[in-house]
């Protein structure tokens, strides 16, 4: 049986993708921007709202994945607002100018997270997915899982290297669990759960009328995911 996460936007969509079967929702704002730190109140009523984990994105800009240390205090800042309304977790990543992961910041961020969920997201893609991944786990970090299609824009087109990926996974109880996400729908899900047999998917535009962030949530497809996957 395998959790689905399904990505909200506001109070309303939490709402929705809970009553039909969401098991965890990951909360953004600006999908349009590929996703940056909801706001004060979004969080808060959200997180009242539902009874499942929330899951906060901590993305301070869209320019890149990479961040100053100026950055640090509004990230810091963000991370305590998170907890002090009670969210499960923060989805954070940060990569160095090279493409590598930029240690000091997610060290930084980890320690001031203690008692949170973590999930490192797609940033791992815009690297080699494999050799991050083999760092974080290699590192004394305590990550909870990796958000990634592979180092591919989705998940159809990453499965080798995912495949790579899920097997240093289950080499250690204390690795990170890998997490695919990008593309993934009612109709491709069956047989990449085939091939990866993941323990968490992650699902946004494809849950959507029309497969459109701009429209609301389609119950009836996170309904035929969740028959597919448990």
């Amino acid at each position: 049986m395998s959790l689905i996460e399904i990505i909200v936007l506001n109070q309303e969509e939490a709402r929705t993708a809970e009553a039909y079967g969401a098991d965890r929702l990951e909360l953004v704002s600006a999908m349009s921007e590929g996703g940056l730190t909801p706001s004060y109140g979004t969080i808060k009523t959200v997180v009242e709202s539902v009874n499942i984990p929330v899951m906060v994105m901590i993305r301070p800009h869209s320019y890149s994945f990479a961040y100053r240390k100026e950055e640090w205090a509004a990230i810091q800042e963000d991370i305590k607002m998170i907890q002090e309304l009670g969210a499960a977790g923060i989805v954070f990543g940060a990569l160095t100018e090279k493409q590598t992961v930029d240690m000091e910041i997610l060290t930084m961020v980890a320690e001031r997270a203690k008692g949170l969920s973590i999930t490192f997201h797609r940033a791992i893609d815009q690297a080699d997915s494999v050799e991050v991944y083999r760092t974080l786990c290699q590192s004394p970090l305590k990550l909870d899982r990796i958000l990634t299609s592979g180092g591919q824009s989705t998940v159809s087109e990453g499965m080798e290297p995912l495949k790579k990926m899920m097997r240093e996974s289950r080499k250690s109880a204390i690795h990170p669990i890998i997490m695919p996400g990008s593309g993934l729908s009612a109709t491709n899900i069956e047989s990449i759960h085939d091939q990866l047999e993941a323990s968490e998917y992650h699902f946004g535009s494809a849950v959507r009328m029309d497969g459109d962030f701009h429209n609301p949530i389609n119950g009836e497809e996170i309904q035929k995911i969740k028959r597919i996957v448990t």
